[in-house]
């Protein structure tokens, strides 16, 4: 009997998954954890589908018997993508789930960063009245927003975006050519310097870098809001709290984080500059549901000999694996 392992999720069952294989001789296994540990416990399965947290660096993967390892979500910079490759393991992910709830969510944040609902909410806990420190605030109609990332959740966040009232929505993206509407396409320092909203929807870096440092930071405009759903390892938090102490951006409205949970001594007496979710960006019942079906689809077409349906890396040459 085939083997898959659901490896460091917060699922509440295996249930879906189950659903999914049952009647294709295919067992399902949990495994809680995210350590190196916890991923050789699992190094017998046939398929691994891995949360955000299991790292596969080459040394792992060497270990591993399984055909494949898909990664329960977008991101694979968890993942050695040449060494899996070299060891024959195929990597996909979920490339289509969740764009809705994560664009929904950016663009919650970015509203409350706008209306300063953190700072006025302070000044009404410590029996403050009226709101002349949280000025200026100005309407959509009146503001620009950015998108930085062009994918399919950067694309449906400008449109949110535009939907509610944004004079202009500017893109910036390297890897993705044409802007559709409401886009403008921008470069990057142009893009920071014109909105009072910028949400980050790119990928993180596989080797962990930031892409808005103290250098991108300083071309941010006073008073402006960032918004970061996609990877806590883009933004340099010590650059964004010392941004943050000079107005530049005013708000930084963030969901992820690194290392998570968040070391925030950085932000030190700046706590009301910033509103801290706890990686929810891509949960509603609807999305978690999407997105372990379609992880468990994908392991079965795996074991079941046929070619995945979102590769991110496959051995080269490709051959499917015998069902």
């Amino acid at each position: 009997m085939a083997t898959v392992a659901v490896l460091d999720t917060t699922y509440p069952d295996l249930d879906i998954e189950h659903r999914v294989v049952d009647g294709h001789g295919i067992d399902v296994v949990r495994e809680d954890g995210a350590s190196p540990e916890a991923i050789a416990r699992c190094r017998t399965a046939d398929v691994i589908i891995a949360g955000s947290r299991a790292r596969f660096d080459a040394e792992t993967i060497s270990r591993l018997s399984a055909k494949a390892i898909v990664r329960a979500g977008i991101g694979v910079e968890t993942v050695d993508l040449a060494a899996a490759r070299t060891a024959g393991v195929i990597v996909c992910n979920v490339p289509d789930y969740g764009t809705e709830t994560v664009a929904q969510h950016a663009l919650a944040l970015a509203l409350a960063g706008s209306r300063r609902l953190i700072e006025a909410d302070r000044l009404v806990r410590d029996r403050a009245w009226g709101f002349r420190s949280i000025r200026p605030m100005h309407l959509p109609s009146s503001s620009t927003a950015g998108v930085l990332g062009l994918g399919r959740i950067g694309k449906r966040t400008a449109e949110l975006l535009a939907a509610v009232g944004f004079e202009r929505v500017l893109g910036h993206d390297p890897f993705v050519s044409g802007a559709p509407d409401p886009i403008e396409r921008v470069d990057l320092p142009e893009l920071l310097g014109r909105c009072d909203i910028v949400s980050i929807h790119i990928p993180g870096r596989s080797d962990g870098s930031a892409v808005i440092g103290a250098d991108e930071l300083a071309h941010m405009k006073p008073g402006s809001v960032l918004v970061n759903t996609a990877r806590g390892s883009l933004v340099d938090n010590r650059a964004l709290a010392d941004a943050l102490r000079q107005g530049r951006p005013r708000i930084a409205a963030l969901d992820v984080f690194d290392p998570e949970p968040p070391d925030l001594a950085e932000f030190a007496g700046i706590e009301h500059r910033l509103i801290l979710t706890p990686h929810q960006a891509w949960y509603t019942e609807e999305s978690q549901a999407e997105l372990r079906r379609k992880s468990a689809e994908e392991a079965l077409r795996i074991i079941s000999g046929q070619a995945p349906l979102n590769p991110v890396t496959v051995p080269d040459p490709f051959t499917p694996p015998a069902a």
